[in-house]
């Protein structure tokens, strides 16, 4: 992954091989998204809302997996609708090394990648 001024746009085995190599992988989707249709295990969880909190370096908020903004980071949500936007707030943010995965969660999970069962499957 290299600095750009635009998030890329990856392959589901693209990202995970990211996260496989020590980028950090958010999951940006709400928490009835990830009950009715799974989550991505070891995925930090992310409120898409609150950025400044979750990824400010001096934030007491910040997640403690935040190391620095060369940090490489992977964006995942339903979709690039709602990754996008994320990503690029990222990069607004100073962080050099952000992607996130084309076709979201769904994808990763076509792509036959790692998931948990969903807590609450739509009916």
């Amino acid at each position: 992954m290299s600095p750009q001024n635009e998030p890329a746009l990856v392959t589901p085995v693209i990202a995970a091989a990211a996260v496989a190599g020590g980028a950090l992988l958010i999951d940006v989707r709400s928490a009835k998204g990830r009950n009715e249709n799974g989550a991505i295990p070891g995925a930090v969880v992310v409120d898409r809302n609150d950025l400044d909190a979750e990824f400010g370096l001096n934030s007491p908020a910040k997640h403690s997996e935040v190391n620095s903004l060369d940090q490489p980071i992977v964006v995942v949500c339903g979709s690039i609708a709602g990754s996008a936007p994320v990503a690029e707030g990222l990069l607004q943010r100073g962080f050099a090394n952000v992607v996130h995965v084309d076709g979201g969660f769904p994808a990763w999970k076509a792509a036959g990648l790692t998931v948990a069962e969903p807590v609450s499957p739509q009916s």
